[in-house]
């Protein structure tokens, strides 16, 4: 993933299956805001990513893209340095839109963040 968001902020793919993928991110100075933690904005990338790869893999790539339509994110807990880790799972998938739930936890599992995605499926010409 050169040159994009992903390489920017080191996120990495570290599984994936059809309706599920697990992204990591590290919490460095390139992911932390001016307090030390984890900014928030960093987390919504990881799950947006993670949400985005996934619904990538259950569309026909030869017609159709998934871009993101909206998303949330509810922060629970801060974290100032580490890794973390991003489990999206889909919990709808129709035909012009998905729903993601996104996971984002430290390496003890404890909750960083909750997030949901939802992505349109979009038409693409080639």
């Amino acid at each position: 993933m050169k040159d994009t968001l992903m390489e920017s902020l080191g996120i990495s793919i570290l599984e994936q299956s059809p309706g599920y993928v697990k992204a990591s991110m590290p919490v460095d100075e390139r992911t932390r805001q001016p307090f030390g933690l984890l900014h928030g904005g960093a987390s919504v990338a990881l799950a947006e990513t993670a949400a985005s790869l996934g619904g990538y893999e259950l569309v026909d790539k030869e017609t159709e893209a998934v871009v993101g339509l909206e998303i949330n994110a509810n922060h629970i807990r801060g974290k100032r340095e580490g890794t973390v880790y991003a489990e999206a799972s889909v919990l709808h998938r129709g035909r012009t839109t998905m729903v993601w739930e996104i996971k984002i936890t430290d390496e003890q599992a404890k909750l960083i963040c909750i997030s949901r995605c939802t992505l349109a499926v979009i038409k693409v010409n080639k």
